[in-house]
């Protein structure tokens, strides 16, 4: 019985770890071009979550269409706060990006909840749900995990196929040498912070889809926690490594929950979060640089 559940909570696990590592890789992609650490992320995913749940609850339109919407609104804040903040800062002390950053976060938060109030929302997308045997999957979920997996294929595509990838690529391997071979370097450092809020707004939609409830303006917060975590498993100049990170941290986290609510008198879902940094610690010590960290 207690295999049975294991197995159907890692199938859980696996599912999340998707969208989990669907919302890492903006962070990775941001530092991985600009070397700007966003603690901001978690505010941003937020930001996504109340579009898809606004579209929802106010035009009746799927989430699966607020994800390009999410998507647009993500890269236009990046166009703004890149200018506005991000350039005027790139040169100076980590410490200003750290706090413009985090000024972003705060900015998006207070804005959300002048709009919408403080209180917890939610909204119900009613798909039926798929019986494997050994545990029950929402088709939302499904439909979740696998929007992940493609945009993370497609991203990958574009960033091998095309000239705009490769100028990107370039420019993290050498920005002086791609700026000398003709590449407009400052525009790869706009579009990729574009692109990097792009996807983590639309991240948030895809979060909603696979738990569409405890929807408020500070939801952010554990969110960014988790994503600081994928994204040293997978190393975090990596946006590759960390998707593939998001599946480790999602097998981890549901995983052990089986095994820790066999334990008497104990939180499980507390203690997942403690075990999944005792792992982290474990992997690092292993491999310093995370799983993927050579993959751009």
């Amino acid at each position: 019985m207690v295999f049975e559940q294991l197995i159907g909570n890692i199938i859980q696990g696996i599912v999340l770890g998707a969208v989990y590592g669907m919302a890492t890789m903006g962070l990775s992609l941001i530092f991985g071009v600009l070397k700007v650490v966003n603690v901001g992320h978690g505010a941003f995913i937020m930001v996504g979550a109340f579009i898809a749940y606004w579209l929802f609850t106010s035009f009746g339109i799927s989430p699966l269409l607020a994800i390009p919407v999410a998507f647009g609104v993500g890269g236009a804040l990046g166009i703004i706060f890149y200018y506005t903040a991000i350039k005027r800062l790139f040169k100076a002390e980590e410490l200003s990006t750290l706090l413009a950053t985090f000024s972003m976060g705060i900015l998006l938060e207070e804005v959300v909840k002048l709009i919408f109030g403080s209180e917890f929302r939610g909204y119900n997308w009613a798909l039926p749900k798929i019986n494997v045997g050994i545990t029950v999957l929402p088709v939302s979920k499904l439909i979740a995990a696998v929007g992940s997996v493609l945009i993370a294929l497609g991203l990958y595509l574009w960033f091998h196929k095309t000239r705009a990838g490769s100028a990107i690529r370039s420019v993290v391997e050498d920005d002086e040498g791609a700026r000398v071979c003709g590449v407009n370097v400052e525009g790869v450092y706009a579009f990729s912070f574009a692109l990097g809020l792009g996807l983590t707004v639309a991240s948030g939609v895809l979060l909603t889809m696979f738990i569409p409830v405890g929807i408020n303006p500070y939801m952010g917060g554990g969110y960014t926690l988790k994503a600081f975590v994928i994204a040293v498993l997978g190393g975090l100049s990596s946006p590759y490594g960390a998707f593939f990170g998001g599946l480790v941290f999602g097998i981890i986290e549901n995983g052990s929950y089986t095994l820790f609510a066999l334990i008497p008198n104990v939180e499980p879902f507390a203690l997942t979060r403690f075990f999944s940094f005792v792992m982290l610690l474990v992997i690092l010590l292993i491999r310093p640089t995370g799983i993927l960290s050579g993959e751009k």
